[in-house]
């Protein structure tokens, strides 16, 4: 692959999850002559330490920020997963010169004002009372789907961790309106009963400004498809 056509892609991951989550994808990534970078969010992954009850959505938005400032990224393909969506949406805000494009993958893609809780009104109470059943503060993670190994459940089983009530509640503030940049939205549809990502992918399909996608996985194909989600990121990125 040419010097010019490598691309450098930014993962905002989801929640529970952290940078290691992406395994999968990082040799693929390389093989194509991309750059993948994958950070955590304070309070997950090997950042786990660091969690406290403070954390929240600006946490988070501010981690990745700090990202692009420090390793000096520039022309970045976002990708945004699932709670990811909510993280890269204020990421592209702040930091329009240095994104080129969004990807969002099975992922909440918030409105000004919105938080998770507000586009997830089904899922709303049974997050809030795992809180407040546990620590308080924190949502134990969500069963991964069925179609995922036996190998992969040992391995997303022995590292996902809690995740902080608040980032699910902060109200995502949009600095400079609506992101304007290309944005594309991959759907998986192996969707669980309350297809929770269906409205973004209706939305994507019916408003300017969206190419859509669809992909034959369950909800985290860099865990479950690698090859074919890195075919798809493949077209987009082109």
């Amino acid at each position: 692959m040419n010097s010019s056509s490598a691309k450098t892609v930014l993962v905002c991951h989801g929640a529970w999850s952290a940078g290691w989550a992406w395994k999968k994808m990082h040799p693929l990534m390389q093989a194509a002559g991309h750059r993948l970078v994958t950070p955590s969010y304070t309070g997950l992954g090997e950042r786990a330490h660091l969690a406290n009850p403070s954390i929240d959505l600006e946490t988070h938005i501010e981690d990745v920020l700090n990202v692009i400032t420090y390793e000096d990224l520039r022309d970045i393909v976002l990708l945004g997963h699932s709670y990811g969506g909510m993280v890269a949406t204020g990421v592209a805000d702040r930091a329009r010169d240095r994104v080129a494009q969004l990807i969002y993958l099975d992922a909440f893609v918030p409105r000004d004002g919105q938080s998770l809780f507000d586009l997830n009104e089904s899922g709303r109470q049974h997050l809030q009372d795992a809180a407040k059943s546990g620590d308080g503060w924190r949502v134990p993670p969500l069963q991964t789907p069925p179609d995922t190994s036996p190998a992969d459940v040992e391995w997303l089983s022995a590292r996902r961790v809690h995740m902080p009530v608040k980032c699910f509640e902060t109200k995502l503030k949009l600095q400079n309106g609506e992101p304007t940049l290309p944005r594309s939205y991959i759907y998986a549809t192996r969707i669980t009963p309350a297809d929770t990502f269906g409205p973004f992918a209706k939305r994507a399909q019916g408003e300017a400004g969206w190419r859509f996608y669809a992909i034959d996985a369950s909800h985290s194909p860099n865990v479950t498809a690698p090859e074919a989600l890195m075919t798809l990121l493949e077209r987009i990125v082109a």
